[in-house]
This record gives structure tokens, sequence and C-alpha cells, in this order.
């Protein structure tokens, strides 16, 4: 089994309310409807060509910050 790590996340009631009919008709439970979505987010930021753009960018400019540290 994966080790999982819990977070609070607070959202709005009718987005809460959302989920949680999602839930009710998906016999899914809520945890299982949100892992869903942020897999969904994560699949889908991952094929973004901007999204990789800026996250290289990123990537490369803590890079740098981190080598100065360390000399």
């Amino acid at each position: 089994m994966k080790k999982k790590k819990a977070k609070s996340v607070r959202l709005p009631d009718e987005q809460m309310a959302r989920l949680e009919a999602i839930a009710r008709a998906s016999g899914k439970t809520l945890s299982e409807v949100i892992r869903d979505a942020v897999g969904q987010y994560i699949a889908e930021l991952r094929r973004d060509q901007e999204f990789k753009e800026r996250l290289n960018k990123r990537l490369e400019e803590d890079r740098e910050v981190l080598e100065r540290l360390a000399e």
C-alpha cells in the first residue's frame, strides 16, 4: 500500500457539497474523489506545453540559487 499524507484543504461550501454528491453518486469516498480529481489535474498539466516551459524555467532558477548556496 502506498504511503499517504494527510492535508487540510478549505473549499467553498458549494464546491464541497458538489464533491460530496459526486462521491455518493459514484460510490466512492470523498477522499477517493479528491485524489482522482488531483490526479487528473496533474495529468492535464503534464500535457500542457506552456506549463512545462514555466516548470523548466523555475527548475533552472532554483538550480542556480542552490548552486550559489552550495559555494
